[in-house]
């Protein structure tokens, strides 16, 4: 049986990946097939907090002569159906889940409360966390990153629809190199498509490793957490 390298993870789950082969909305299915490892997760002892996106919706930069702000406020409602989503699919696989938003909706999840969230991990709950950082003009990528550091999180877990990090675009340079490691200064410094900046700079400043990794095999979650080589490691 594998063993967990880290206690306490949060995953980072972009919209689009809850959308499956359709692209939009919600294909509940594949969200079932990423939720079974992150039961297996907790079983294993493993405390795991979730951010999702709202791109499978929504997305805020995209949305042309429209107010920025009203625009981001718009994403963000489009994270709580997501949070709510994963919230039943973890759910119907018989696990204890809590969705937290940084905007208040008391009749649909909790609102975000630091000392609350960490009660709920020790007391072996899964989070889900909505609404990014309840502010305009921040990615939920960088949600993630103030998410992991407010909770004390060993490590974030970006699960994307690509294999690690590149060099270059893998999808448009069929010689894009793929890093194994590789540090924040060099994210930062060269651009490199892990988080925006942003996120990349709390996790520097947090000392918070990142695994960028596929979801083609939502197994990779529990590999990630398990130590085995998986992705693309980000750290000091």
């Amino acid at each position: 049986m594998m063993t967990p390298k880290y206690k306490r993870v949060l995953l980072k789950l972009s919209g689009e990946s809850l959308a499956g082969a359709e692209k939009h909305g919600i294909d509940f299915d594949t969200v079932l097939n990423y939720c079974k490892p992150i039961k297996t997760l907790n079983d294993m002892g493993v405390e795991v907090a979730i951010v999702v996106g709202g791109g499978n919706f929504w997305r805020g930069r995209s949305s042309g002569k429209m107010d920025r702000t009203r625009a981001d406020h718009m994403g963000m409602l489009a994270t709580v159906i997501n949070a709510l989503g994963v919230c039943d699919a973890l759910e119907q696989l018989d696990m204890e889940v809590r969705v937290q938003t940084a905007i208040a909706m008391q009749q649909v999840a909790e609102p975000y409360i630091r000392n609350r969230a960490i009660r709920h991990l020790e007391k072996g709950r899964i989070l889900v966390f909505g609404c990014g950082t309840g502010n305009p003009f921040f990615s939920t990528d960088t949600a993630a990153a103030l998410r992991a550091a407010e909770i004390e999180a060993d490590i974030i877990l970006k699960a994307t629809m690509v294999d690690g990090v590149y060099d270059c675009d893998p999808k448009t340079n069929p010689d894009a190199k793929k890093f194994d490691k590789v540090s924040f200064h060099e994210v930062l410094n060269h651009d490199l498509k892990v988080m925006d900046s942003t996120a990349a700079a709390i996790c520097k400043d947090n000392n918070i490793p990142i695994i960028v990794f596929s979801l083609e095999n939502p197994e990779n979650i529990v590999a990630a957490v398990c130590g085995e080589n998986v992705g693309t490691l980000v750290e000091q």
